[in-house]
């Protein structure tokens, strides 16, 4: 009888084969618009490594892409507590102004209401929760052009959703998940209007 031979065992992958998601790739691009706005590489060069972390489909080919570069902070931004915000009577915000984007955001509107304003902000996450709940006055949120939401995790209740916003979304921006309940007075998401985007311009030529 012959004897048989065991099966050799799977060779295990090493790290660096392995398939990056599409969240390895946006923190790759993240870290790469970081270095380029602290002048560690050129434009021409930030470019090119955009191009081939948009395409990258291994860990070990984005790694080759950010090696040269410090770590990006946006892991301590990812251990923020949740912002939360509350409109009790007389209303809540948050912007316009720079200011560091938690990847959770609560905003209960009261009866004051709450704005968020995402137009000037620091944001280091790939993806930023913002749970809303529109209640009596209703909840407002702004957010720069490029930048996407998903708004499938939303409760419109009676007050409704209206979604202002345009699905084309930039390479290394977050995305806003939009989740909770619009109640009574509802939830807007929208990019900024003309008199804010001429307050931006304005802030802009004088940063």
């Amino acid at each position: 009888m012959t004897a048989q031979h065991p099966e050799p065992s799977p060779r295990p992958v090493p790290s660096g084969e392995l398939r990056a998601s599409h969240d390895d790739r946006e923190a790759a691009v993240e870290q790469l618009r970081d270095a380029a706005a602290e002048g560690r590489i050129d434009l021409d060069e930030l470019d090119s490594r955009l191009e081939q972390a948009l395409t990258s489909k291994t860990y070990g080919e984005l790694a080759i892409l950010t090696a040269d570069l410090p770590k990006s902070p946006s892991s301590a931004a990812e251990n923020l507590p949740p912002l939360v915000l509350k409109g009790g009577m007389y209303g809540a915000s948050r912007g316009p102004g720079r200011w560091e984007v938690p990847g959770h955001v609560i905003a209960h509107a009261g009866v004051g209401g709450v704005s968020l304003d995402f137009t000037r902000v620091e944001c280091r996450v790939a993806e930023v929760v913002v749970e809303a709940y529109g209640e009596t006055s209703g909840v407002t949120i702004a957010i720069p052009d490029g930048w996407a939401t998903d708004t499938t995790g939303m409760d419109p209740g009676f007050g409704g959703l209206k979604d202002k916003t345009t699905p084309d979304r930039l390479p290394g921006t977050p995305l806003i998940r939009l989740t909770g309940s619009c109640g009574m007075a509802g939830v807007v998401i929208r990019h900024p209007n003309k008199r804010e985007r001429r307050k931006l311009e304005g802030n802009a030529s004088r940063d």
